[in-house]
């Protein structure tokens, strides 16, 4: 909050003053005054009354009166209930919002970075809803990050590797009559997550004719001629053998081109990709290297663990008796190589809650194996996004695809766009680039208002409303604005706004007082979202701010030549909320429209 500091360096010297206590910043709380009460900044007394031995009310009305005798950035102050209400200086706000300006601080490139890795996909299956919530959640704190003046490395690991790729990779073997994107007509991750399935149908096939032959269910499952067959193919995987690393390459090389596809239309990007093949052998060489140092064992078949027994979890694998790795296992190689690549002061792993246990494993390994920044790998947990029908299920070909819904909300952006008849002067191509807007907006924002850490359930016809908390509407105010200001542009007399004199402006009412103080608190807000890592307290924000303009425009005449200089006002006033506004979008990664 502006002038947060001041008061409470001044609420201590008060304190000092009059009672002989000497407090630290952290035990002043300040907090923004609530709307129904006058006041800018709330002084909450109780804990000061505790210590001075005093009523809450009576040293509240002490400090206030001393306060506005003493320091001139006070106008007046009233009490509630052992809450200390002060007003700031009028002219003080208002020569805030003379300097006012969004501009992203100049970042050392040499600096030690912050690592946050999104996306994480598995190449046999294309991105889809689950996806979406940690790509968006992961561009957008990093995009934040930046914002607040960090160094930021936006890094991806593919997991490109394993049974999994396997799976894909042997159902079309066996059943792909050599089909191809180009001969399908499908995208090539669509067409490796179709084999996917593919592979999930064969084995529970499978597993059904050994039950009724008498096997049981779990023998079955583990004894199934076709997830041999797979696991066998992982083995030659990793033993390099010819013809599956060849297979192996192609469709992966089908993968990524989907994947491109599919960022460039979501508006994200990456500073390095990594690549699980590529790390999971440096893995290995770490579990060799705790195996001399003592920290590790080999069981009998000569799978290797560790014992995490005494620090509140079990026994865990990190690699199988045959040779083969974990997830963890390339978890491990790959943090040691971005360490020595970028020694990082953080890494933050966006990925699901369903994963706690596993970054808990992945810090405590490191600690054991003796780097000292294993405290530095930091999990950014995010709740499921779950569909009215239920839990989305990739095996099973129950997800919602990206691609698809993306889609999806666009047409549906059209459709409603149509139906409202505003944009009958827009060329065709401007008509679409707005549905596109309007759509991807709409989805980024519906996704990112939820804080990361509450399950969500996405409602694609709540989310493209254009009323209410969602990205159209605010949208649709910034459009709103720009057209405000090209009305102030068609006057002479108003062209000037921009050279205003704020200071010395006097006229303020408390429509106009709030939406300065609201446009004057983006920098904190900035702050308070790195810190919590949460796209939410932004989206929340720029909410509420769009909302406060909107009913500003409706209880002010904005451009009326009769009155210049409150025109003047208002149309620099609005300027620096469609700024605001615009930021705030970007940092969720929503483009904003000049009209709609």
């Amino acid at each position: 909050m502006l002038f947060e500091s001041e008061v409470k360096k001044y609420v201590s010297e008060t304190m000092l003053k009059l009672h002989a206590i000497d407090l630290t910043m952290d035990e002043i709380a300040v907090n923004e005054t609530r709307k129904e009460f006058e006041g800018d900044l709330t002084v909450v007394v109780f804990n000061m009354a505790k210590k001075a031995r005093m009523n809450p009310d009576q040293l509240a009305n002490e400090i206030g009166n001393y306060l506005i005798a003493n320091f001139n950035l006070f106008s007046s102050f009233n009490v509630i209930k052992g809450f200390l209400n002060l007003v700031i200086v009028q002219e003080l706000w208002m020569k805030a919002m003379q300097e006012f300006e969004i501009v992203r601080p100049q970042i050392d490139p040499t600096s030690t970075p912050i690592l946050v890795e999104y996306s994480s996909p598995n190449t046999n299956k294309p991105l889809h809803l689950g996806h979406m919530r940690n790509i968006l959640l992961g561009y957008s704190v990093a995009e934040i990050l930046l914002e607040a003046g960090q160094n930021v490395k936006k890094v991806n690991l593919v997991n490109d590797r394993g049974i999994h790729i396997c799976k894909s990779m042997l159902a079309w073997k066996l059943n792909g009559g050599g089909e191809t994107p180009d001969s399908s007509g499908l995208k090539g991750d669509h067409l490796v997550g179709k084999y996917y399935v593919e592979f999930d149908k064969i084995y529970k096939q499978e597993i059904k004719a050994l039950v009724e032959s008498g096997t049981p269910e779990d023998e079955a499952k583990k004894k199934a001629p076709v997830m041999l067959e797979a696991q066998k193919m992982l083995v030659q995987w990793e033993q390099g053998e010819q013809d599956t690393i060849a297979l192996w390459k192609k469709m992966n090389g089908w993968v990524y081109d989907g994947f491109a596809s599919t960022y460039d239309l979501m508006g994200v990007d990456f500073d390095k990709m990594y690549y699980e093949s590529n790390t999971y052998l440096l893995g290995k060489e770490l579990v060799q290297f705790g195996l001399k140092k003592g920290v590790f064992f080999e069981k009998d078949d000569g799978s290797v663990w560790v014992d995490l027994t005494e620090d509140g979890l079990d026994q865990k694998l990190l690699l199988r008796g045959d040779g083969t790795s974990v997830y963890v296992t390339q978890d491990l190689g790959t943090a040691k190589l971005r360490y020595d690549e970028f020694g990082f002061k953080r890494l933050i792993y966006v990925v699901g809650n369903e994963q706690e246990y596993h970054f808990k494993v992945l810090r405590l390994v490191m600690k054991k194996l003796g780097f000292d920044w294993w405290d530095s790998l930091h999990h950014l947990s995010y709740a499921m996004v779950d569909l009215p029908s239920g839990k989305m299920k990739s095996r099973e070909g129950t997800v919602v695809d990206a691609d698809e819904l993306m889609q999806e909300m666009i047409d549906e952006a059209k459709r409603i766009t149509v139906e409202l008849g505003k944009i009958e002067d827009f060329d065709s191509e401007e008509a679409n680039n707005l549905y596109n807007l309007i759509g991807l907006g709409a989805l980024k924002y519906y996704i990112l208002k939820v804080d990361p850490e509450k399950r969500m359930l996405f409602n694609p016809e709540e989310s493209i409303d254009f009323n209410g908390n969602t990205g159209p509407f605010i949208q649709y105010t910034y459009a709103r604005i720009k057209s405000v200001l090209r009305k102030g542009e068609k006057f002479n007399e108003l062209n000037d706004y921009k050279k205003l004199d704020l200071v010395t402006y006097a006229n303020l009412d408390d429509k106009e007082r709030s939406l300065i103080l609201s446009i004057l608190n983006y920098h904190s807000i900035v702050q308070e979202a790195a810190s919590k890592f949460s796209p939410a307290i932004v989206a929340n924000y720029v909410f509420e701010l769009a909302k406060q303009y909107n009913q500003f425009y409706h209880e002010h005449p904005i451009v009326d030549i009769a009155t210049i200089e409150t025109s003047k006002f208002r149309l620099l006033l609005s300027e620096r909320c469609s700024e605001v506004i615009n930021k705030c979008l970007s940092l969720l990664g929503i483009v904003v429209p000049e009209r709609m």
